[in-house]
């Protein structure tokens, strides 16, 4: 008999939120209510074993010398500054307000910092596919100009009429490759959870 491995676990665990998700069932859904808390407590294991990880990797870089130890520093600097405002006796936790203010103050435009440089890339590439004159590129580059016009910050009606058509487009075009695209990555991962459990391999087709 085959040990029970994690992909049985993730195919066990996906299997029971489908029917969940299917079949009106008190008891079915009361476990799989408790099978999802345990995964957000695993998940939040997992980042905080990340988080510690990232902690120690930096102070070991910084203690060597090795490395960029300006980056070290912020980002140690920055970890011990959320521990602080969050855990301080008398903090509000993840609600306090010294928590929101580091998350406003620094976080929001480190991250708007980031989308910008990304938005730059963005350009770059678009111009090298279009450059390239293939069809998908073309394809691309024109689904996504359409996609910016919709968005364009306008007033009046015709910003009404852009800020409907861009919701209509984020709906149902775009959020049927979205929901395609999930649906085929879940029977994909389904699929190789279930070769794995019964052992199929590529000999055995």
């Amino acid at each position: 008999m085959r040990r029970f491995t994690f992909p049985a676990l993730v195919l066990a665990v996906g299997l029971l939120i489908l029917a969940d998700l299917l079949v009106v069932n008190a008891s079915l859904a009361g476990v799989a209510g408790v099978v999802i808390e345990a995964v957000i407590l695993v998940a939040a294991g997992a980042a905080l074993a990340a988080g510690g990880s990232l902690a120690i990797r930096r102070a070991r870089d910084l203690r060597a010398r090795r490395g960029d130890p300006i980056g070290a520093l912020a980002v140690l600097g920055g970890m011990a500054a959320v521990l602080v405002a969050g855990l301080r006796p008398g903090s509000g936790g993840a609600s306090d307000p010294a928590v929101g203010w580091i998350v406003v103050a620094l976080i929001v435009p480190i991250g708007a910092t980031l989308f910008a440089l990304l938005f730059t890339s963005t350009l770059a590439a678009m111009r090298r596919s279009v450059a390239r004159r293939d069809r998908e590129s073309l394809v691309l580059v024109a689904a996504a100009l359409v996609v910016l016009a919709l968005l364009l910050p306008l007033g009046g009606e015709i910003g009404a009429g852009l800020a409907a058509s861009a919701g209509w487009v984020l709906a149902f075009p775009v959020g049927s490759v979205l929901r395609g695209m999930l649906i085929g990555v879940a029977i994909l991962a389904a699929v190789l959870g279930a070769r794995t459990l019964l052992g199929v391999g590529p000999s055995d087709e």
